[in-house]
C-alpha cells in the first residue's frame, strides 16, 4: 500500500527544479532594483550642482569690459590666449577717426560677408557723419549709431561680459571693438561651409523625402521649420557642456505637446552636467529613464519625416549641434519598428510591411534560444522526418548545441562589425570571404551542422529589416541571454526569458509614457496603429498616450 501511495507523489526533483526556476527571476529582480536604487542615488547626488546651476554662477561671474579701447583688447587677448586662428583685424575708420578692431576665428566666419559689410562699409563711411559727429554723440548711442547707419549686417548685437563675448568669438561671432565705444558688438557671419543636405545613411527608404538632418544645428532648424511652416513649431535653446559648451534645441509644436511632458523634458536637460557633450547619444544616456535597461528610451533619426510626424503627435524633438541625430522622446517599442514608409504605401501593403517586421524582430531575437531548447532538450516536438535529417547532419559535429551557436554568432557578430568598420571598397569583399569560411568551410570541416547554418542566417537577415540600428543591437544582446536560458532549461528558459523581457518591458517608461503601450496599458484606440496601419482617414486622433492638448486632425 505504501509503495502505491509514494508512487503517486512526484519525483521531489521536479520540486527542485521548479524551485530553482522560481528563485532565478526572484533573484534577478532584486538584484535589479538593487542596481536601480544605487544608480538614483548617485544620480542624485550628481544632480545637485546642474549645469544651470553652473550657467547662472558663470553669468554672476562674467567680468563687464573695461572701457578703455587698449584695455577692451589686452584684455580680451589676454582671456581668449595664444591661439594662432583668432585673428585681430586693426583699421581705422577714417571718416570718425576712431580705431576700430575685428576679432574672429580664422575659418569659422564667411570672410568674404566681412569684407564687404563690415570692412567696406567703414573704410568708405560717408563724409557728412565726420561733421555731426560720433564725437558728438554719448558714448552710450555710439553703437546705436553704428548699427542702424553703418553696419549693414542682418545680426548684430551688443555684448558687454568678457568671458560671454570670447564664447561668442570661438563659437563664430565677428567681434567689433571701436575707439570710445564702451562694449563690443558681435556681427554674425557664420561660415557657409557645411555639409551639403543629403539622404539619411542609416534609414533608407524606396519611397519618401531623401532630407536628412546635417551636422549644422542651424541648417537643421531651418528645414525643420520649412517643413513645418506653422506658427505652432516652437524651438528653446538651451546651452550643454560644463567644460565645450554646445546649443541644444528643444522642438515641438505648443497647441499639441502635453504641457507636463514639456516641462520634464525641460527639467532633465537642465540637469545634464557633464563637461563635453559629443552627440545626441550622450543626451539620450542622460536623460532616459532607466539607465540599467537595455533598451532605447529615446528615438534616434536622421530623417526630417520621422521628426515631423513625431511633433505632430505630441512629441519632442531634441537637436543638438554637431550632429545629424536627432532625438524624439517619448518613445515606445512599436515606434521602433515603424517606418515612415507605412505611411506613404497604401494601407493594406503598410500594414503588411509593418507585421513582417515584427515577425523579423520575433525571429531575430528568440530563433536561436528555440533551436537550442528543440534541439538539445526536447527534439521530440520536431518532426520526425525533419528531427532525422537534423541529427544525422549534427553527427559529426563534436560541440554542443549552445557552444556550436555560440561559434556561429560569434562569427556573425565579429564579420558585421568588420563591414561597417572597414573603408567601403574593403567591406563586400569581407562579407564574401566571411560567407565563405562560415557557409561552407565551418560545415566542410565539422564544426557546424548545415542546418544550424540555415537558422543564424535566417537570424541575421531578419535583424537587418529592423528599421533602426540601435534596436538591432538591442536584440543582438538579448538573443545571447536567451540562448543561455534556453541551454540552461530548454524550452522552459526559453519562456521565462521571455516572460522577463516581458515583464521589464510592461514596466518600463519613456518620459511618463508605458513603453509597451498601448498593449499595456490596454488603450483599444491607438491599435489602430500598432501591428497594422489603418487607412489615414482612420487616424484623424492623435494617440491617446501621448495626452495632448489637441487631440484631432493627426497627419503623417
Amino acid at each position: 500500500m505504501w509503495q502505491k501511495i509514494l508512487s503517486y507523489i512526484p519525483d521531489w526533483t521536479i520540486f527542485m527544479q521548479a524551485g530553482f526556476c522560481l528563485l532565478i527571476p526572484i533573484a534577478f529582480i532584486a538584484l535589479i532594483n538593487k542596481l536601480r536604487a544605487v544608480f538614483k542615488g548617485i544620480e542624485g547626488k550628481n544632480g545637485d550642482g546642474g549645469t544651470s546651476g553652473d550657467v547662472q554662477a558663470v553669468d554672476k561671474n562674467d567680468p563687464p569690459l573695461p572701457a578703455d579701447y587698449e584695455n577692451n583688447r589686452s584684455a580680451i587677448k589676454e582671456a581668449i590666449g595664444s591661439n594662432c586662428d583668432v585673428h585681430f583685424r586693426d583699421f581705422e575708420i577714417a571718416a570718425l577717426q576712431k580705431r576700430a578692431t575685428l576679432i574672429y576665428v580664422d575659418g569659422m566666419i564667411a570672410e568674404e560677408h566681412i569684407d564687404t559689410q563690415v570692412m567696406q562699409a567703414f573704410m568708405s563711411a560717408a563724409e557728412p557723419d565726420a561733421k555731426h559727429g560720433l564725437k558728438a554723440q554719448a558714448p552710450d548711442d555710439f553703437s546705436a549709431y553704428l548699427i542702424k547707419n553703418m553696419l549693414p549686417a542682418s545680426e548684430v548685437t551688443e555684448e558687454t561680459g568678457l568671458i560671454s563675448l570670447n564664447e561668442a568669438i570661438l563659437n563664430g561671432y565677428t567681434a567689433l571693438l571701436v575707439e570710445g565705444m564702451p562694449h563690443a558688438l558681435l556681427v554674425g557671419a557664420p561660415d557657409g561651409k557645411t555639409r551639403s543636405i543629403s539622404e539619411p545613411i542609416s534609414e533608407g527608404l524606396v519611397r519618401g523625402p531623401r532630407t536628412g538632418f546635417s551636422e549644422q544645428l542651424s541648417d537643421n532648424t531651418a528645414i525643420l521649420r520649412r517643413q513645418g511652416r506653422t506658427e505652432q513649431l516652437e524651438m528653446k535653446k538651451y546651452v550643454v557642456g560644463n567644460f565645450v559648451k554646445r546649443d541644444l534645441v528643444l522642438a515641438y509644436m505648443k497647441d499639441i505637446v502635453n504641457p507636463e511632458l514639456l516641462r520634464e523634458v525641460e527639467k532633465r536637460i537642465d540637469k545634464i552636467d557633464l563637461d563635453f557633450i559629443a552627440e545626441s547619444g550622450y543626451v539620450e544616456q542622460l536623460i532616459e529613464d532607466d539607465i540599467l535597461s537595455p533598451f532605447q528610451q529615446a528615438q534616434n533619426t536622421e530623417r526630417l519625416d520621422r521628426v515631423m510626424s513625431a511633433l505632430m503627435d505630441g512629441r519632442i524633438a531634441i537637436l543638438l549641434d554637431g550632429t545629424p541625430f536627432a532625438l524624439i522622446v517619448p518613445v515606445t517599442f512599436s515606434m521602433l519598428l515603424q517606418s515612415p514608409e507605412d505611411y506613404y504605401e497604401r494601407w493594406i501593403g503598410g500594414s503588411l510591411l509593418r507585421l513582417l517586421r515584427f515577425v523579423a524582430a520575433f525571429l531575430a531575437l528568440m530563433a536561436p534560444s528555440l533551436y537550442i531548447s528543440f534541439i538539445s532538450f526536447h527534439p521530440g516536438l520536431i518532426p520526425t522526418d525533419l528531427a532525422i535529417t537534423i541529427i544525422q547532419a549534427r553527427q559529426r559535429v563534436p560541440f554542443p548545441s549552445l557552444i556550436e551557436i555560440l561559434i556561429l554568432e560569434v562569427s556573425i557578430e565579429i564579420l558585421r562589425e568588420a563591414a561597417i568598420r572597414l573603408p567601403r571598397p574593403i567591406g563586400p569583399a569581407m562579407g564574401i570571404v566571411g560567407g565563405l569560411i562560415i557557409g561552407e568551410a565551418a560545415v566542410q570541416a565539422g564544426i557546424v551542422s548545415p542546418f544550424l547554418v540555415i537558422v543564424v542566417s535566417v537570424t541575421a537577415v531578419a535583424s537587418f529589416s529592423i528599421p533602426m540600428y540601435s534596436t538591432g543591437i538591442t536584440l543582438r544582446i538579448l538573443r545571447f541571454a536567451g540562448m543561455f536560458f534556453a541551454a540552461a532549461l530548454g524550452i522552459l528558459g526559453t519562456i521565462l526569458f521571455f516572460l522577463f523581457m516581458s515583464s521589464h518591458l510592461t514596466r518600463l517608461k519613456s518620459f511618463g509614457v508605458p513603453y509597451v503601450t498601448p498593449i499595456s496599458p490596454f488603450r483599444i484606440r491607438d491599435w489602430k496603429d500598432l501591428f497594422i496601419r489603418a487607412p489615414l482617414n482612420l487616424m484623424k486622433r492623435k494617440p491617446q498616450m501621448m495626452k495632448t492638448i489637441r487631440r484631432k486632425s493627426r497627419t503623417h
